[in-house]
């Protein structure tokens, strides 16, 4: 693993592990992961939460086990919102899709494995564009997992927006001809699951974001003004963790652009 990016906002949230247990319905009200029975897990999950991505991947890692998906949420959000180099970011993205692609050959009962699985693939596929990705047949990989991570965990507001964002860009990419017949990407379906995803877990700012982005491809120019409104509420938000303040701050910086 290179060296990775610091979160530059390190020691604004200073969790140990029992303030991370006694928060865990609150931090994880996303993607319904449960709390872990082993002390190597949660630690891992405690530098997660804190903004240490780089160690919360190296102790997940460490940890085997339930910590493979401490250690691939870290090198997603790192890949997402720190690392810099588009060669790195797609390095990371592949990495984690293929660990969490084992995890779910192991434990094809573990709903987080398959969504992050779906949910990096899919990054991935972004990152080398989404017409080359959907000829690479990729597309059916990352809907496929979604969809499993949806029927084991039907509360993962987090795969209901990932597998929205599928047929939003799947699409916005082919129209929504092709996507039907060949991709089975459909309109009515991705607007229900971003409205599923954010009822289910409506303080999510990257929900509220991927929402946005999806109205637009999804509806047109003219979901515009309430794109930019759903933008507003996801920067107004007060984030809980390291993560949710990237995803508060990149609201923040799409307004400001």
């Amino acid at each position: 693993m290179g060296k990775w990016a610091a979160f530059p906002h390190v020691g604004d949230y200073p969790l140990d592990a029992d303030a991370v247990r006694r928060q865990w319905a609150r931090l994880h009200a996303g993607d319904a992961e449960p709390l872990p029975h082993d002390e190597a897990v949660l630690q891992a999950w405690t530098l997660y939460h804190r903004g240490e991505f780089a160690q919360a991947c190296e102790a997940g890692l460490k940890a085997g086990g339930a910590g493979i998906t401490v250690a691939n949420r870290a090198a997603c959000v790192h890949a997402t919102y720190l690392e810099k180099k588009e060669k790195a970011r797609l390095e990371l993205f592949l990495e984690a899709a293929q660990r969490a692609e084992a995890q779910a050959a192991r434990e094809p009962s573990n709903a987080s494995a398959w969504y992050l699985h779906g949910y990096a693939l899919g990054r991935y596929s972004q990152g080398i564009s989404v017409a080359k990705a959907l000829a690479q047949g990729l597309g059916g990989k990352v809907k496929e997992s979604l969809e499993k991570a949806i029927k084991l965990q039907p509360r993962h507001a987090q795969a209901h927006v990932a597998l929205a964002a599928f047929h939003a860009e799947v699409i916005d990419k082919v129209g929504p001809l092709i996507g039907g017949m060949t991709y089975g990407a459909r309109k009515e379906t991705g607007l229900e699951l971003f409205r599923e995803g954010l009822r289910l877990h409506p303080a999510s700012a990257i929900g509220l974001i991927e929402y946005a982005n999806g109205l637009v491809m999804l509806e047109g120019d003219g979901m515009l003004a309430e794109a930019t409104r759903l933008y507003e509420q996801a920067a107004a938000m007060e984030p809980i963790d390291a993560a949710t303040r990237l995803e508060v701050g990149l609201a923040q910086a799409e307004l400001q652009e």
